[in-house]
C-alpha cells in the first residue's frame, strides 16, 4: 500500500496503515494538523528541503514516569541545587538550543524554520511545554521541549551544554507535572538506559484515548 499523500483536508490515516513507520507525506505544520496528529499517535520527522512526513512506528518507545531510572549520580547531582530548573520560562531558546546543539554521529537537524515555528506556535496556544535548566551563572545549560496534551508528554528533543543536564530537566519534568506516559518515539540507547520501553501500537493508542481528554 503506498503512502498516503496529504492534502489541504484534516486528516491522517489510522496509524496501524503505516509502513515502517511512514504514515504519509504532505500537509502542513498548523496547529491544528499538529494536534490531530499527537492525539493520534503521529508525528512528523524530516530534514530540510524534504516533504513533511508523518510517522507512526510500532512498537512506539515510551517512558512510563514511575520507571525513570534516575542514577545515584544523577540524584547525587540534583541533590547539590548546582542548577535551577523552570517550566515554559524560555520555550524559544529551548527550541533553537536543540537545533543547534552538536549531536555525537549527527549531521544537520530535523529542526528546522519552519519546525521552529510551528512548535512555538503550539507553546503560545498552551500546548507546547519546555522545561529550562540553569546553572549558577543563570546561563541556560540543558533543557528539553515536547507536546503535552493532557497526561501524555510527547517528547520532542533535549539538550545538554553541560554534562547530563538533559536528564535533570526530564526528572524536573516528571516530579513537577502530573503525567501517565511520556512517548520518547524513537529508539536510542540513551533513552533506554533512562527507562524507555517498547510497546505495541495499539497499546499505544489505548493509552492515548486514556489519558488525552476528547476535546483539548
Amino acid at each position: 500500500m503506498p503512502v498516503l499523500k496529504l492534502t489541504e483536508e484534516l486528516i491522517f490515516p489510522h496509524p496501524s496503515l503505516a509502513e515502517e513507520g511512514v504514515l504519509a507525506v504532505g500537509g502542513d505544520l498548523s496547529a491544528e494538523r499538529l494536534l490531530l496528529a499527537y492525539q493520534n499517535g503521529i508525528f512528523p520527522w524530516y530534514n530540510e528541503g524534504e516533504p513533511i512526513i508523518w510517522h507512526a512506528p510500532d512498537p512506539r518507545f515510551v517512558l512510563f514516569p514511575e520507571k525513570f531510572k534516575k542514577s545515584k549520580s544523577l540524584k547525587q547531582l540534583i541533590k547539590k541545587a548546582t542548577y535551577n530548573c523552570t517550566i515554559n520560562n524560555d520555550f524559544e531558546n529551548v527550541i533553537k538550543n536543540c537545533r543547534n546543539i552538536k549531536r555525537k554521529n549527527q549531521y544537520g537537524t530535523w529542526i528546522n524554520d519552519e519546525m521552529i515555528s510551528a512548535y512555538i506556535k503550539l507553546h503560545k496556544l498552551g500546548f507546547a511545554t519546555s522545561v529550562e535548566v540553569y546553572n549558577s551563572k543563570n546561563q541556560l545549560a540543558g533543557g528539553l521541549y515536547g507536546v503535552k496534551l493532557g497526561k501524555v508528554f510527547f517528547g520532542e528533543s533535549m539538550f545538554s551544554k553541560e554534562s547530563n543536564t538533559s536528564k535533570i530537566a526530564l526528572s524536573f519534568l516528571i516530579e513537577n507535572i502530573d503525567l501517565k506516559l511520556i512517548d520518547t518515539q524513537i529508539y536510542t540507547q540513551h533513552l533506554e538506559s533512562l527507562g524507555s520501553e517498547y510497546i505495541y501500537l495499539d497499546y499505544f493508542l489505548e493509552l492515548l484515548k486514556k489519558y488525552i481528554p476528547l476535546t483539548i
